[in-house]
């Protein structure tokens, strides 16, 4: 009994200085992050959910409405001071500075607006199935997003995470002799030539990886014959209901592609368009890919392959990495990236209960939680050039389903 009165203090201590700091109170940074332990936890789903305060589950339609509306009108003023204000700037060195600034604070609020959706999926947003349901599609639509077949696959995404066999995105290549030749010479070698194609498929992916994700399920799960998001008879997805779903979907692009065209011969034509929706959409796309690598590459992550002392759900959900985002990510980004282990636990907690359950969840995991305090540029850098392919440990059996990342030629 002494235990369980301990911990509301723990929460609300833990509380404040997330509050104070403004993400989730971090462990001291240390030169390599400890791998993750693999054993069973000594703690159950049970245990996890008994250390978090009743009203974090608790969703409020109010609450969530008034985040999505300050995005919205936050998006809308640099909309306008981009298209009233720009232009009128009186010297052309200004105006080549303006535009960048502007495209990656817009595509930073409409990364916030896209992670709404992606809660609306989770059921996150209100109590209302169907309400979350049409908002998101008219959300992700907005952002040429397919919602239904995305929160398909992602929930999938879910329920498998950390599998090797059955997970749907960012599944690791099991031995170095699977890779792509060109990849050997890559990230095999060193120097300025090796570290320049490194950075350039890295750009590949930040600026096309999403899109491509989408139509091609490149980086996705493999599958027995072609899938895409884009495809309702897709072996992405199963039953009439979803297959009708991602029609609808379908439909939603559809929609929003009608309507920017409208908007371009009506105003400005495809320039201004594309100087004004385009590029802050490829900023929210470039964010969407990082923060989501970034979720579940790391080289103190477990991943797992089916069979005696591999995957199961607990310890897969446990197989990701909290990040901080720095400013951006605190006013934008809506705990996606800080709380990203919680999320994973208890996916329909709203993220603005997000921070407080990470703070009361951290005693229970101990050392199976893992934060990592690296700037998130330092990060990726280091991620695409340690996180390569994964292999059984030097020191266990093949046997036992545990494969770390490597990077050895």
């Amino acid at each position: 009994m002494a235990a369980k009165k301990k911990q509301p203090e723990t929460t609300r201590k833990a509380t404040k200085k997330l509050e104070a700091a403004g993400v989730v109170a971090a462990p001291p940074a240390a030169a390599a992050l400890p791998r993750s332990p693999t054993d069973k936890p000594p703690f159950t789903m049970a245990d996890i959910r008994s250390a978090i305060p009743p009203h974090c589950f608790r969703r409020s339609l109010l609450r969530s409405a008034a985040y999505l509306l300050r995005d919205l009108a936050v998006s809308g003023c640099l909309l306008y001071l981009a298209a009233a204000g720009i232009p009128s700037l009186p010297l052309a060195p200004l105006r080549l500075a303006a535009w960048p600034l502007y495209w990656l604070l817009q595509g930073s609020v409409l990364f916030g607006v896209w992670v709404i959706a992606h809660e609306c999926g989770h059921g996150a947003f209100s109590d209302h199935a169907l309400l979350n349901d049409a908002l998101g599609l008219l959300l992700h639509s907005a952002l040429l997003a397919p919602y239904f077949s995305w929160k398909y696959s992602h929930l999938r995404h879910h329920a498998n995470t950390g599998s090797l066999d059955r997970d749907e995105v960012y599944v690791p290549r099991r031995r170095r002799d699977d890779l792509p030749s060109y990849t050997h010479r890559v990230y095999g070698g060193s120097g300025p030539a090796a570290a320049a194609a490194r950075a350039a498929l890295l750009a590949v992916q930040l600026a096309v990886g999403w899109p491509m994700y989408l139509a091609f399920n490149t980086w996705g799960r493999e599958y027995p014959r072609w899938a895409s998001h884009l495809d309702p008879f897709s072996p992405i997805f199963a039953g009439g209901r979803e297959r009708a779903l991602v029609a609808v979907s379908d439909a939603g692009l559809l929609a929003a592609s009608l309507a920017l065209y409208k908007l371009a011969a009506a105003h400005g034509g495809a320039w201004a368009v594309a100087r004004l929706y385009g590029a802050p959409l490829a900023v929210v796309n470039a964010w969407l890919v990082l923060v989501t690598y970034l979720h579940h590459t790391h080289a103190a992550l477990p991943r797992y392959a089916a069979g005696d002392g591999g995957w199961d759900w607990l310890r897969g959900a446990l197989s990701t990495v909290d990040r901080d985002y720095g400013v951006l990510g605190r006013l934008f980004f809506h705990n996606i990236a800080d709380t990203h282990v919680a999320h994973h636990l208890f996916p329909g907690i709203p993220h603005y209960h997000a921070a407080e359950a990470t703070a009361a969840i951290r005693p229970v995991l101990g050392e199976y939680y893992r934060f990592d305090p690296t700037p998130f540029t330092k990060a990726v850098w280091r991620e695409v050039r340690e996180c390569i392919y994964v292999e059984p440990d030097e020191n266990r059996s093949s046997k036992d389903g545990v494969f770390w990342y490597s990077n050895k030629f």
